[in-house]
């Protein structure tokens, strides 16, 4: 019977998400938190377990989580803009260089609608099986202008989505004290529009821009621990790999490795401390290993990455979008401190609040490329409240605000204007939650 279930949840929970699944931005391209309370404490938690969407923080947890059905749908807000500042320079008097038009243009796109699903079976006392599914983040902008002059598109930007499909399994392994390692499906799809004015530095100019949805899909793994001591103190951590995806064939023009586009590895640690029954206080600390994809951290190296030297001849060294060491986004590694509390009050009622801080991964020098991709939120306010009925079934909502962040720099190929670009994001959003368990 618990197999059936099994079988009949994950096609339930895929087929939910694949209808109704996009993306956002917010720790670069990844989400503050999996899981609505988590979400509510700012993506800490790793080392409590709270539901059986903790699963994707940390699987270690699910040992502690009675058998559970989760489902989350959450709205998000983001605004992304940038600012050129300056004119551009007259291409007669300085031929090569590419300057943009001043002013503010906002991208238009600002709601999207997406769920975070789960379920957990107990096995036995000590073993547990989950499953999830879930957005992992994402990229979207949709300028309503022709940002890089290209004059086959009207607008410009680019749409990348994940879907992220997890089976768990967890053993409190001794008393208080657990392992969990999660089988990870990745299924991505991109497009791009508005970049042919870039077609003479790709090493596949009809693989660049324009095509229809390309998609990539691979492979993963997630494992934890999680554990008691005493009373007081909890502690967890967890780790998941780098993702090797197959390529974008259709844009294999511009992203490093020929269309590629891995998940980089990244790792949570932290730790819970309950003074007293009611409240929860945790810290964690978070890693984002960016630099491990070449598509997503490859600079914009203007020796090797222009097809001609400043006298006009070739270059021999030329390393065009699309191969190994074509421009990239130039993103660095994110560190992400996130602190929550969570506090229980009577009448089964619990209060959820968080807050986390990571630099933005975007150096000053990678502005011009990053018009697509603005991830420069570094900040998460966040709250949260829940209310359990009849022991068995929990309803839920989280709120987040991300104040703008910016980042500013000059255009890299356009160094006679002086010309500025600044890059900002702001976001927010509300999520709605549903939870019920069985008594086995």
């Amino acid at each position: 019977m618990v197999r059936q279930n099994i079988k009949i949840a994950v096609l339930t929970l895929t087929a939910t998400v694949f209808l109704t699944i996009n993306l956002f931005a917010t720790d670069g391209y990844f989400r503050h938190g999996y899981g609505i309370k988590y979400s509510a404490l700012a993506g800490s938690g790793v080392a409590v377990p709270l539901s059986s969407l903790g699963a994707i923080t940390n699987p270690a947890g699910l040992a502690f989580v009675p058998t559970q059905y989760n489902f989350n749908i959450a709205f998000f807000s983001p605004m992304r803009e940038y600012t050129v500042t300056g004119n551009p320079s007259d291409p007669n008097q300085f031929p090569g260089t590419f300057g943009l038009q001043p002013g503010t243009i906002e991208s238009e796109t600002k709601l999207f609608v997406f769920p975070t699903l789960g379920a957990n079976w107990k096995i036995n006392p000590t073993m547990a099986v989950g499953l999830v599914v879930y957005g992992n983040g994402g990229m979207n902008t949709d300028y309503p202008t022709q940002t890089f002059y290209d004059p086959n598109s009207p607008s410009t930007g680019v749409n990348l989505e994940q879907l992220f499909v997890g089976a768990t399994y967890a053993i409190e392994f001794i008393k208080d004290h657990s392992l969990g390692v999660t089988a990870l499906f990745a299924w991505q799809k991109f497009r791009a529009k508005g970049l042919a004015s870039f077609s003479a530095f790709s090493s596949d100019p009809a693989n660049l821009t324009g095509n229809s949805n390309s998609i990539s899909t691979g492979f993963g793994g997630k494992v934890g621990y999680q554990g008691q001591f005493g009373n007081i103190i909890r502690l967890g951590a967890s780790f998941q790999t780098k993702m090797y995806m197959s390529e974008f064939d259709r844009y294999k023009g511009l992203f490093a490795e020929m269309g590629g586009f891995d998940i980089p590895a990244n790792w949570q640690a932290g730790i819970a401390v309950m003074p007293n029954k009611e409240l929860t206080l945790m810290l964690d600390v978070q890693q984002i290993l960016y630099s491990g994809v070449k598509s997503i951290a490859n600079p914009m190296d203007l020796v090797n990455n222009s097809p001609s030297l400043p006298n006009g001849t070739p270059n021999p060294n030329f390393q065009p979008l699309g191969t190994n060491e074509g421009w990239g986004f130039g993103w660095e590694d994110m560190t992400i401190v996130k602190f929550g509390a969570m506090y229980e009050l009577p009448q089964n009622w619990t209060l959820y609040g968080g807050y986390s801080y990571g630099k933005q991964p975007i150096p000053e020098a990678e502005v011009l490329f990053n018009i697509l991709a603005p991830g420069t939120v570094e900040h998460h306010i966040t709250l949260g409240l829940s209310k359990m009925f009849c022991n068995s079934q929990e309803v839920m909502i989280a709120l987040m605000y991300a104040p703008a962040g910016n980042v500013k720099g000059n255009n890299p190929l356009d160094p006679p204007s002086q010309q500025t670009i600044e890059l900002q994001m702001s976001q927010f959003q509300v999520e709605v939650g549903y939870a019920f368990s069985l008594v086995q």
